[in-house]
Formats: C-alpha cells, structure tokens, sequence
C-alpha cells in the first residue's frame, strides 16, 4: 500500500470497491442536484390567486400565528384563548415569536420552518431581529412581486389552492371574475355542501338551486347542477372534502346521500378526481379555533368500497392518522383509480414524512404522489418543500442503491424522470390534464 498520497485507505481498496465507492459518491450528488432543481406541483394549498387580495396570506406576522405556532404557544403561555384571540395580529406574533423563540429554543417542526423561510429568503435568523424581519415585508409594494420570489425560491412550477363557494369573501372574487394567475388550479372545495347539509339548503335556494332537506323534487339534479356549475367557473381540476375519521359509506346520512347521487355522478361526468381528506376531528378545543383540530383513525374499508363499487371515478385520497398509512398504501396497490398523495397536516414531520415516504416506494414504487404543502401562508412552500426536497433525496438515493446492490445500473435521465414524475406528471396524468 502506497502512503505518500495522504490517501491509504482509498489505496487499500480493490479497483471494484474503488469503483463502487465512486458510483456511490455520483449517485449522491446527482440525486441531490435532481431533487433539488426539479420545479414541483404543489397539489394541495390553501393559498389564493394574488388578484383575490387580503385572502392570499403572507409576511412574517402571518407564519407567527400559523395555528400550528399558536397551538404550541398556549401550552406555554397561561392566559384565556379568548384574551388571545381579542389581541391584534402583530401582538399575537409577537406573543409566539418572543414564547417560542426567545424563551424557548426553536426546535418543532413548525417554529424550524419559520427559520428555514426567513434564511432562505436571506435574512439573518441569527439576528432574532423581528422588526427587521418586518421591515424587509413592506419592501415589497405589491404581493405579485412576492409571489414570483416565493416560487422562484421554492422552486414552485403551479399550485392547487382550496376554493370554496360557500366562503363569502371568495365568492364574491369568482363571481366578479377576477383574473387567475395560471400558476394557481382551483380545487373545489364541497365541505360546506357534505358536512353542513342543513346550513347549505338555505343559501343553494337564494343562490337559484332548488333543493330541500330532505331531498324531495330535483335536488340530486339540481346539487349535480351546483357542482358542474363551480368546476366550469373555477376549471377546477378536482373537487376535495375534509371528511372526520368516522366517514362510513354507505350509510343513511345526508353526507353519503350528496357524494353517492351527486359528487360521484359529476366525478364520473367530467373527469374530475375526488380527493378525500380523511381523519379530521373538528375542535376538539373550541377555543383554540382552528388549532383546536385533532385526529383519528379512519375505516380503511370505505376507500376499498369507493374504489371497487365505482371504477370510472378518480379518488385522490391523503389520511391523516399514521396508523392508516399502511392500510392505505395497500389498497392503492389494488386500485388504479386511486392516487394516494402526501404527508397531511400532522403527519408532516420529517420522521413521519421519511417513514411514510419510504413505505410507499417500496408497496408503490414511484406511482404516488409523496408530497403537498398544506400551506396556508404563501411562505411557508419555501419551508414545506425545502425539508420535504432533503427527505425525499434522502429515500430515493437509499432505494437506488438498493438496485444498484442488484446489479441494475441508474442513469441521470432515469433519475430525473422519476422525480418529475413524483413532482407532477403523476398528478397532472392522473387529472387528465
């Protein structure tokens, strides 16, 4: 063995470890490089097109009173929700900012992608500076500008955002037909119409469908008319629902009733997927509003049901309790009308992330779709795809060697068809688009 090289252990090596080690060094760089630059499809946001106004969310304020960071903070802070609540936006961000950041080290999920936004937006975190951080937000004169410097950062080809027409303030947008960025796809959103029966008759009857409680006359036809008439005025590219971890089907509920002679029809009609969210148990503690939402196991045999009964419809499904991800993942092997997509809302940890990830590829392979944001303020896909980028380069270079292991070679090209593939293409083939 030669030591004058500095070296010796590489000289140690037999010109096929050598040669091994090397191919093992390209794959990691070029996973990394491919994962890194290839521009994504956000499916599933909660964001807006910039001409829909204040509704569209952003600025660090907005990041500090993300519910995940306000849920975090009352563990800590001893005070009534209410007092919280009736506090300003900018006294509420500084509530958080000065309980989780100061007092406390940054370290969740939820304060680490604050700090990952504003590095890559290339403040200094070091600095703790928050009205500095606040300063650099008012440079920016209109939310375009910020738009095109978020997607350019996070490196966002399009997103699908979450667009419901029983929210009053955006109706009103569609209605008065403001102009859609082409980067932002509607998804339309039928909460309202599954979850709140009751609530939905009156307004679906002042807005000119006539239906009634209990399904009497045309309702079937005239919600069918609703749901064609919204897919038409958004062009959504499909039609979504949070459901609760109980969602049964079938049963005798005017939920199941509405999906089985309404939703599905119109899937089935226009092409357009239906995409289940499923797990959700709504305010558990009302007074923290929105981050009072907690979660639940779902029945596994309701998309089994779904997917055999109604084989010309596309479910998009995403479950938000760990414990079904397995179940999940091998119903998809089943179904190819079913897309499975994400990591949803509490399951977006990188542990989780990298387990579920992981257990896809291997039941899967690359017919998924790992990832969405969930973002409800423009900023937070720069953090959400940034540690989504690391875990997923992270699996795919650990499932390439294991086939490089067996003798299959992986070429760049492969490599980045893949990944465009997870990114998008698996998406917009499975929409029809």
């Amino acid at each position: 063995m030669k030591k004058n090289n500095g070296n010796e252990w590489m000289d140690a090596l037999s010109f096929e470890e050598t040669e091994e080690l090397e191919q093992t060094g390209w794959l990691m760089e070029t996973v990394a490089k491919v994962v890194n630059e290839t521009p994504v499809t956000d499916i599933h946001t909660h964001l807006y097109t910039p001409s829909f106004g204040e509704i569209l969310l952003w600025g660090v304020d907005e990041l500090l009173t993300y519910h995940y960071l306000v849920a975090e903070t009352m563990r800590w802070v001893d005070m009534p929700y209410e007092k919280f609540w009736s506090m300003s936006k900018r006294d509420q961000a500084d509530l958080v900012w000065r309980t989780l950041f100061i007092e406390h080290s940054p370290v969740s999920e939820a304060c680490r992608g604050v700090l990952t936004v504003l590095n890559e937006l290339g403040l200094d975190v070091a600095s703790r500076d928050l009205s500095a951080y606040r300063k650099y937000y008012t440079e920016f004169k209109k939310v375009e500008d910020f738009v095109d410097l978020v997607f350019e950062v996070a490196k966002i080809e399009s997103v699908v955002t979450t667009n419901d027409p029983f929210d009053d303030l955006e109706r009103s947008c569609w209605l008065e037909g403001r102009p859609v960025d082409e980067r932002f796809h509607a998804a339309l959103r039928i909460d309202g119409l599954l979850n709140n029966w009751e609530e939905a008759v009156p307004r679906l009857n002042e807005w000119g469908y006539k239906v009634s409680t209990h399904f009497g006359g045309n309702t079937y036809g005239e919600v069918q008319r609703f749901l064609t008439d919204w897919i038409k005025r958004m062009n959504a590219v499909y039609m979504a629902v949070s459901l609760p971890p109980g969602f049964v089907f079938p049963e005798e509920s005017p939920r199941v009733k509405i999906v089985e002679n309404c939703v599905l029809p119109v899937a089935e009609e226009t092409g357009r997927p239906f995409a289940m969210m499923i797990g959700v148990k709504k305010l558990v503690n009302p007074g923290l509003r929105l981050a009072g939402d907690s979660v639940g196991k779902s029945h596994i045999e309701v998309i089994e049901y779904l997917c055999r009964q109604y084989p010309n419809v596309k479910f998009m499904v995403t479950m938000l309790s760990r414990e079904n991800q397995h179940e999940l993942c091998v119903v998809a092997r089943k179904f190819r009308n079913l897309m499975i997509f994400g990591c949803w809302w509490f399951l977006n940890n990188p542990s989780l992330i990298d387990e579920i990830t992981r257990m896809r590829l291997e039941l899967l392979g690359l017919s998924m779709i790992p990832q969405h944001s969930d973002a409800r303020v423009l900023d937070q896909v720069i953090y959400k795809w940034s540690h989504s980028r690391q875990i997923i380069a992270e699996v795919l270079l650990d499932k390439y060697l294991d086939i490089m292991d067996a003798g299959w070679n992986v070429t760049e090209d492969e490599i980045r068809r893949d990944v465009e593939c997870l990114f998008g293409r698996n998406f917009w083939d499975f929409v029809g688009r």
